[in-house]
């Protein structure tokens, strides 16, 4: 009778045993499992978030098919249960057990928002305004609100005090949060130029250096040019000659401009008009790159007064009127001869 009971014993531990093995198996087995996705894929994961919420969140957006083995796998590795809130990144191949290790790192996904040298502001709010998963908080605001958002104290002008970059950023991240971050790099970015500069230049303060760059900025995207236009404006500056760049006339008219500038256009008076007014404009007319702020503080040193595009992606400079007239000549002939190919 006792040897009957012991082998009663002996099978219901070897059973017992195979079970456990058998769940084991099964748990592993669910863990290695990869996520049911064929593509990148984001996962918001909500504050609070708890296990069984967590499950219901999986099942419900098809990440994993059947969430019968996912209280036993936290059981047994309860480390994977630390998950932090936020919005991850899921690719195609993760397991169920990475995705929780993501999880529980709080690594979350990294976007980002690309800010182009020479863009404007409302430029830069729309491409806030269509960045994924941006926090919006600007939508309506006037220039001057946002300049009080971000506490600006140089008249609430926002035109070129935002240094143009790459922004990475996790969800809900405000778009006042990332304008910030890139107001105060142009900032420093500004004194840093300004210490560093040619002290003898016609600039009163770091805001007239800036002002000049953006133009600088927007007359040509040739790196080498750039100290060049800057010595045009400055002998400019010095013999009390107007500026006389489209650029600026372009930003005055507005939304008025349609792509093209007519003589009554150089005609016809703004506050950015540099064929109209003398010296720099008011303020700036785009967002200068940190080499159009080193070319704006250490031009080159030149006797040019005029420059114009040579029709082949750069620009002619010259010292005098007549051999300014005979490049203008020459650039529209390269013109004429483009068009009739």
């Amino acid at each position: 009778m006792k040897r009957k009971k012991l082998k009663i014993v002996v099978l219901l531990l070897i059973l017992a045993l195979a079970s456990l093995y058998w769940g084991h198996q099964r748990i592993e087995r669910f863990a290695e499992t990869p996520l049911a996705i064929g593509q990148e894929t984001y996962f918001k994961l909500p504050a609070g978030t708890g296990r069984v919420a967590l499950e219901g969140l999986l099942v419900r957006d098809k990440l994993i098919h059947n969430g019968r083995w996912f209280p036993w796998l936290l059981r047994l590795e309860p480390e994977l249960a630390e998950f932090k809130a936020g919005t991850y990144r899921l690719t195609p191949g993760m397991t169920v057990r990475q995705m929780l290790k993501l999880l529980a790192s709080g690594k979350e996904a990294q976007f980002s928002a690309r800010f182009i040298e020479g863009s404007r502001l409302k430029d830069w709010l729309q491409v806030l305004q269509e960045s994924k998963y941006v926090k919006h908080t600007l939508a309506g605001k006037s220039e001057a609100e946002i300049a009080a958002a971000l506490e600006l104290t140089e008249g609430g002008v926002l035109e070129g005090r935002l240094y143009p970059d790459t922004y990475l950023y996790t969800a809900g991240t405000t778009d006042l949060a990332l304008l910030k971050r890139s107001q105060l790099r142009m900032y420093k970015t500004l004194q840093d130029v300004w210490h560093a500069r040619n002290t003898s230049l016609p600039y009163k303060t770091p805001e007239e250096l800036l002002t000049m760059a953006s133009i600088i900025e927007k007359e040509t995207a040739v790196a080498e040019e750039r100290t060049k236009v800057a010595s045009v404006f400055i002998n400019r500056l010095r013999l009390g000659m107007r500026l006389q760049t489209d650029p600026t006339v372009i930003y005055g008219m507005g939304d008025s401009y349609t792509g093209n500038i007519t003589r009554k256009d150089l005609e016809t008076a703004t506050p950015y008009n540099t064929y109209v007014i003398s010296g720099l404009p008011p303020t700036p007319i785009a967002m200068p790159s940190r080499a159009s702020l080193e070319a704006a503080a250490n031009p080159a040193k030149t006797d040019y007064l005029y420059f114009v595009a040579d029709g082949k992606g750069g620009h002619t400079f010259t010292t005098n009127l007549a051999s300014h007239n005979a490049a203008v000549r020459a650039y529209r002939q390269v013109q004429k001869e483009k068009n009739e190919k």
